[in-house]
């Protein structure tokens, strides 16, 4: 399903559907039994029940979506999805404290809301082990038939080997195109005795992939149509990498993709309303972390001494290529780039002071970046902005690099939500995919997605070096 651009498994959002009215259930439930069923009671203590159910169902849809608990991909088996769900619950209760305090006639009481978060839990936990066991059958997946076995059809099973990838897809086959060279195993190939219509009708496909490596050695445009014409979807190999892995593959996409594609479109209206939201977000944000910013500084001046340098300016590249210095709290020692080379960082980088490490694992590091956002320099979400010396040698590398400076660089973004950090020219070309994909569907949707989802990377310190 594809909403405001962005591809979402359809599978997930009828779980985040039922969920969601499990929260507002598990609501009225807890307090018929704080009150023990009795109607009046209810209402002369806690008032009308469904704006309070309608906010928890909200907050806790939001803290499971931080948790990482609606992602297509996930791979964690039921205790790591209970220790998420936990988590979210967690997360839940601080941001309903809050929320009580600001609008103290929200109070739902200590007794109804306890009683509210053990129902929904039990709730949620019973929904989500009834799905993972739903959404796996064979009947309920879409079938897919691929036509090709060379390099491409043969990627496309390399990065769909996992069950989790292969989510809400059955791999019917791969039929063998004349003339290209074989890369797919004989137990996934197809041998056809008629058409590939007549094999897809009666087998029940449901897609026919087209991942041939060159489609001018005799593509069998009729039988696809007839294909087509029956109801069958027909999809291209980058099409279906963006639809099933968020990701632009470099490696198949053409420029004439790209230049017939949807997306890849920022007009002023959109321009206006992310500007909006960055300054609005900035402000916000620089209202509840400016204590910790604080004790960051002296914290660093404590390690190195009341002279030492708290901000750390390095230059990058933003948007159209325009240089500007990024901002970030120091966290590596003064002579950590001595030799004047830019270096990309490594894990367990000796070069990170006690400090930094600490600060580098929760991204408070990235804070002060908060006045690039307010300068116009950098988004809230997009892109990392990288140094122009690595710039100018990956562009030469790697095809369509400078696309992702079409749009303004960010403190968060797709690709660090869904590729770890990137110390290699490898890595470079693996996160630029999720970067295409991103200026190719960006919409306030999105950013308001990966904002919600960067918390999950910044609780559980993925990609830190």
């Amino acid at each position: 399903m594809k909403l405001f651009r962005h591809h979402l498994r359809a599978a997930f959002i009828w779980l985040a559907a039922l969920e969601c009215l499990a929260f507002v259930f598990s609501v009225y439930l807890g307090a018929y039994m704080r009150f023990l069923g009795a109607p009046e009671a209810v209402t002369e203590s806690i008032g009308s029940i469904l704006p309070r159910a309608a906010i928890f169902a909200f907050v806790m849809l939001i803290s499971m979506a931080a948790m990482g608990l609606y992602q297509q991909g996930m791979r964690e088996g039921l205790t790591g999805i209970l220790i998420r769900t936990l988590g979210a619950f967690f997360l839940m209760s601080l941001a309903l404290s809050v929320i009580f305090y600001l609008f103290p006639k929200l109070l739902l009481g200590r007794g109804a809301l306890g009683l509210s978060i053990l129902v929904s839990l039990l709730l949620v936990v019973l929904i989500r082990s009834t799905f993972y066991r739903v959404v796996d059958h064979a009947r309920l997946k879409r079938n897919v038939l691929v036509l090709g076995a060379g390099i491409r059809a043969n990627r496309l099973l390399q990065s769909l080997r996992r069950k989790s990838d292969r989510r809400g897809i059955h791999l019917s086959g791969f039929i063998h195109i004349k003339g290209e060279d074989t890369q797919v195993g004989e137990d996934h190939m197809i041998h056809l005795n008629g058409s590939i219509c007549n094999y897809a009708v009666e087998n029940g496909v449901d897609e026919i992939l087209v991942a041939v490596d060159d489609r001018r050695r005799g593509l069998p445009i009729d039988d696809l149509l007839d294909c087509k014409l029956k109801g069958i979807a027909v999809v291209d190999s980058v099409s279906f990498f963006e639809r099933e892995m968020g990701k632009i593959m470099l490696e198949f996409v053409t420029p004439g993709w790209m230049v017939f594609s949807d997306g890849f479109g920022i007009g002023l209206i959109r321009t206006t309303i992310k500007r909006s939201f960055d300054l609005t977000a900035s402000f916000v944000l620089l209202m509840f972390t400016w204590p910790f910013m604080l004790l960051v500084v002296l914290a660093i001046w404590l390690e190195e001494g009341f002279h030492a340098p708290v901000i750390y300016r390095q230059q990058r590249v933003g948007l159209n290529g325009k240089l500007f210095d990024v901002l970030k709290f120091r966290s590596m020692r003064v002579d950590a780039e001595k030799s004047g080379k830019a270096v990309w960082a490594k894990k367990n980088d000796a070069r990170v002071t006690r400090v930094g490490r600490y600060i580098r694992s929760f991204r408070i590091d990235e804070l002060p970046q908060i006045i690039n956002v307010m300068a116009g320099e950098m988004a809230f979400v997009g892109p990392r902005p990288e140094r122009p010396e690595f710039v100018e040698r990956l562009e030469k590398q790697i095809p369509h690099y400078g696309a992702r400076h079409q749009v303004k660089p960010g403190i968060a973004g797709w690709a660090q939500l869904c590729y770890p950090y990137g110390a290699t020219d490898n890595d470079a070309r693996e996160k630029l995919q999720f970067d295409l994909y991103y200026v190719k569907n960006n919409s306030l949707f999105l950013d308001l997605l990966i904002l919600v989802q960067t918390l999950e990377v910044v609780l559980f310190g993925k990609g830190v070096r």
